[in-house]
């Protein structure tokens, strides 16, 4: 009777001490899961401070009658695009992430073929309302950046949680999948040819 007892002692206590630790697994993940999905809002948060940008930016460059159109245009189609790709943060999947960066990078792009043709335009660059847009959207740039370096740190420690062993046996258990990164534009390592030819 009493080895009967004091083998279903042992067995509860494992169970407890089993339970214990899936509840605390479980609960620091969520925690680290939720941090990484505030992260990411803050990168959206930070994307659509430029989209807010640009548009004021645009109104101004408009202002100035024989400004080229397409340049203008390009960076208006870009901000629709990138505007209306947005990524909801319980569906982070590399695909997702992808397609946010392309129209994000496609607006930069846009964005900075601007910069170069204003150069030509003397009144816009004694603008004052444009350079303190040109100032903040510079600032906005650094912002951006900062806030896609804290949102890869939430999710590098959101997935070594859930990836390491024996986390990793929970983490299937509980649903928890490894989240994407934001990476790096295709051919960023490249530096930029500059073209300063106007004729």
């Amino acid at each position: 009777m009493k080895k009967g007892l004091i083998v279903l002692i042992v067995v509860a206590i494992l169970g407890i001490g089993l339970y214990q630790w899936a509840v605390g697994f479980n609960n620091t993940a969520v925690t680290y899961e939720a941090n990484a999905k505030t992260a990411w809002s803050n990168v959206e948060s930070s994307y659509q401070r430029r989209n807010d940008l640009i548009g004021n930016l645009v109104k101004t460059v408009q202002g100035a009658a024989d400004f080229e159109r397409g340049t203008l245009k390009d960076v208006i189609e870009a901000r629709a695009k990138a505007t209306s790709t947005s990524i909801d943060a319980n569906n982070l999947t590399p695909q997702n992430m992808a397609a946010f960066q392309q129209a994000q990078s496609g607006l930069t792009g846009a964005l900075s073929k601007l910069m170069v043709v204003v150069e030509r335009y003397p009144e816009l660059k004694a603008n004052q309302n444009f350079l303190d847009l040109q100032s903040q959207l510079e600032g906005t740039e650094n912002r951006i950046n900062v806030a896609r370096d804290r949102f890869n740190e939430q999710v590098n420690i959101y997935d070594i949680h859930t990836t390491k062993f024996p986390g990793k046996l929970l983490a299937g258990l509980f649903g928890f999948e490894e989240m994407a990164r934001y990476s790096a534009d295709p051919g960023s390592e490249n530096a930029p040819d500059v073209d300063f030819d106007f004729q």
